[in-house]
């Protein structure tokens, strides 16, 4: 009974405000039709079930419009002049009629036009983009600390009031930043959009960074929501760009490293352009990861990986042909056979300095490996959560939700673009911190490629070096199969055949190869004295051709000279064995001849304190043999090699 009474009385308050109403209107006072229209608001709560209830909440709509109407040009002036008092009365009016969300449209209109009109008029100008950027950026943080002032003696909540009009102020912007940005890096071309996109970020990053100091404080009086939506306005025109960063990244590199010259006339200065290339190499990469870490937060870090691989793999390249240009400079696989054997250690002594150059790229590729990783670890290893395992999806949408949990704390250092519109790479970036947390920032791979690239190439500078010493060498020896002497009868053969053999010298071809062998340790000096890190560490890091046989002592493993003077004498061992076996016919006395030769080399060997190989000291000792003897001799050696040496003499086996 109650209650049907109390809707009696509302329902005769509903007529009676609503038939004055009209009369209230014409005083245009708007407190009181405020007023009037909150009474009316209260009633109409208690008429609910009527039936002509929809009809009055209609009417009540309209009366509210009507009263909006009547009140916006004071609300405008008293927003645009920052009328506190005014502002307040404007505030209590559309609380009251429950129609905050227009007045604050009011006011986001009113500051809107000022700040646009701001960019409008700097885009008028001739300043780049990125003094534009710096400009907007300086008028909305003026603005924002501005109006948190006077929005604080006016609204409830301030700072989220101030984070909506920067957010609908970014939004409108006309034009746009995408299409500033975009015709911007448009203009600049390949070789600087990257750099150029950097420039203007650099600017939004510095406003971020004003917009986090001001309202990261006072993170409690605005809803998470709307601060992310700011950060997501502030950052979301580079959006596009950093997913492609990778690509941009390595068109970049590619650009600079091929204006890193290598390849010159002279090999000396060939030599010297490899040397300073190193750094030059290394500063590309290491500005590259700066670039990274700016531009992405580390959120890049796959495309970064790929853009590198393909700076060393440009890079390998240019230098694998270069020393490619070396060898036919010094004419290394083409030397004519009939040429008169000379010394040249220059070719020697710069591929010297090419290994050393191999060792400084391995040293530094290590070091730049490792400040990666800590790096990586260090700016994006805030995106992967401690329950996350790798290939597992409940781990990925774990660290999905610790983000968010992360993202609570500071949405300023948290935003991740990649996360939504990339979940490939970063599952993929996911799996790489892991990694690195887990096997720690010092076991890794995320340069082995390049690694391997320069490790090869380490080996090239090897073989180079070794050919320029052991191709003057190798060209005497390939000469001696087709010696015409080794078929021809000596001066009183048949008298000579007894005459002991110390009587024979060495003929001169062996007497080049065994001085030109003696002077090794000289020219191989600078391995001892030289104290050169890079150079140990790309020597270290070297296989030589030739490696000892099995069961040899070792003593040269010790020292680098020694490691090289054995690796240049089995190969001049080994080579002169196989030009031996290659002689089609021996008479008696060029056999005694040979085994000489042979002895020569053995003693020249012995004198250098390396061992003989086996195939030599077995080929002098069936040239030795009596005919007779022969068979005995060639018992438990190897027999290919028996038949060979005794159809080269004629012997019977």
């Amino acid at each position: 009974m109650q209650l049907a009474a109390e809707s009696l009385q509302e329902a005769d308050k509903w007529s009676t405000l609503s038939a004055d109403i009209e009369e209230t209107f014409k005083t245009q006072d708007i407190a009181v039709i405020s007023a009037k229209l909150t009474g009316m608001q209260n009633s109409l709560m208690m008429l609910v079930d009527t039936p002509d209830y929809s009809e009055k909440c209609v009417h009540l709509e309209a009366l509210k419009n009507r009263l909006e109407a009547l009140a916006s040009p004071q609300i405008v002036a008293a927003f645009t002049s920052q009328s506190v008092d005014q502002s307040k009365v404007f505030v209590k009016v559309f609380t009251e009629i429950d129609r905050m969300p227009q007045l604050l449209a009011y006011y986001y209109k009113c500051h809107k036009v000022q700040l646009l009109a701001a960019w409008q008029e700097l885009c008028q100008t001739d300043l780049p983009l990125d003094r534009q950027l710096t400009g907007l950026y300086d008028a909305l943080l003026g603005a924002l600390h501005t109006q948190i002032q006077w929005a604080m003696q006016v609204f409830r909540n301030p700072y989220e009031v101030v984070t909506v009009l920067l957010i609908q102020t970014l939004g409108a912007l006309v034009p746009s930043l995408p299409i500033c940005l975009s015709s911007s890096v448009e203009r600049a071309g390949p070789e600087l959009e990257l750099v150029k996109l950097l420039d203007f970020y650099d600017a939004t990053a510095h406003f971020a960074k004003g917009l986090e100091m001001a309202l990261l404080p006072h993170a409690d009086e605005q809803t998470l929501v709307k601060v992310v939506e700011l950060v997501d306005a502030v950052y979301g025109p580079y959006r596009p760009y950093q997913l492609k960063y990778g690509d941009m990244e390595e068109k970049n590199l590619l650009l600079q490293i091929s204006a890193v010259p290598l390849e010159r006339g002279e090999v000396i200065d060939c030599v010297q352009e490899l040397s300073h290339s190193v750094n030059k190499l290394f500063g590309l990469a290491s500005a590259a990861i700066d670039r990274c870490i700016t531009f992405t937060n580390g959120l890049g870090t796959c495309g970064l990986l790929t853009a590198l691989k393909s700076l060393f793999a440009k890079y390998v390249s240019d230098f694998t042909s270069t020393l490619y240009s070396i060898r036919k400079k010094y004419r290394l696989d083409d030397i004519p056979l009939n040429s008169l054997f000379q010394e040249d250690w220059a070719a020697f002594q710069n591929s010297i300095r090419i290994i050393a150059t191999c060792g400084e790229l391995l040293r530094q590729c290590g070091d730049l490996e490792q400040q990666l990783a800590n790096r990586i670890l260090s700016t994006a290893g805030k995106y992967l959560s401690e329950s996350y395992s790798p290939r597992s999806l409940t781990g990925f949408q774990d660290s999905i939700l610790t983000d968010k949990k992360t993202s609570a704390r500071n949405p300023w250092q948290e935003y991740n673009y990649l996360q939504k519109d990339s979940p490939a790479e970063y599952g993929s970036l996911m799996e790489i911190l892991y990694t690195l947390k887990e096997k720690g920032s010092g076991n890794h791979n995320l340069l082995s490629a390049s690694r391997a690239a320069l490790t090869r190439l380490n080996q090239q500078a090897h073989q180079l070096a070794f050919d320029s010493v052991f191709l003057r060498i190798k060209q005497q020896l390939l000469l001696i199969s087709k010696m015409d002497s080794w078929n021809t009868a000596g001066i009183g053969e048949t008298l000579t055949d007894d005459l002991p053999t110390f009587s024979l010298t060495p003929l001169e071809y062996i007497s080049n190869i065994g001085q030109y062998i003696m002077s090794l340790p000289l020219n191989l000096e600078p391995f001892v004295t030289q104290e050169d890190s890079a150079l140990e560490l790309a020597l270290h890091a070297g296989k030589l051709p030739f490696p000892p046989e099995q069961g040899d002592e070792l003593p040269e493993l010790d020292n680098m000279a020694d490691s090289w003077l054995g690796s240049i004498a089995r190969a001049t061992m080994q080579t002169y064995c196989d030009a031996v076996l290659q002689i089609p016919e021996l008479t008696p006395h060029s056999t005694k001849q040979l085994a000489t030769d042979i002895d020569y080399l053995i003693n020249v060997m012995d004198a250098l304190g390396l061992q003989p190989s086996r195939t030599l000291q077995n080929i002098v000792m069936l040239l030795k043999a009596k005919p007779e003897d022969y068979r005995q001799v060639s018992k438990g050696l190897p027999r290919r090699l028996a038949t060979t040496v005794a159809a080269m003499r004629g012997v019977d086996y």
